[in-house]
């Protein structure tokens, strides 16, 4: 029977077409149709193996092209959050810097009121 393909050039073989090939050959050999029929049924299944294969590829592609969006999205909502958080410690720092400067304000008003009010008690016992 001759040399045996191994599996893999049987699956490589088989992929291109070429064992259907045969097969119709052998058919046409017997005499179970013509040349033309098999050459016929052979580009159908090959019409059909390329259209199953775009198919593949678009599946692939479309998979592909979904993961990328849901990986986008996910990393939108993780800046979001890291931005939200951001925001509220500069918030938090510039409340408690104005809170900071208030209460220098505070200290130093009483500070400066104490002295004006001495000032005219002083004024009084000098006269």
């Amino acid at each position: 029977t001759g040399a045996q393909p191994t599996d893999t050039v049987r699956n490589i073989l088989s992929a291109q077409g070429v064992l259907l090939k045969k097969h119709l050959l052998g058919g046409v050999k017997k005499g179970a149709f013509s040349l033309e029929e098999a050459e016929k049924r052979f580009q159908a299944w090959l019409t059909n193996k390329q259209s199953a294969t775009e198919a593949i590829k678009e599946k692939v592609k479309d998979a592909k092209v979904a993961e990328a969006k849901k990986r986008l999205e996910a990393e939108k909502e993780v800046n979001k959050n890291i931005a939200e958080a951001v925001a509220k410690k500069k918030a938090e720092k510039a409340a408690a810097e104005a809170e900071a400067a208030a209460q220098a304000a505070a200290e130093a008003a009483p500070v400066e009121e104490a002295p004006a009010a001495e000032a005219p008690a002083a004024e009084q016992n000098a006269e």
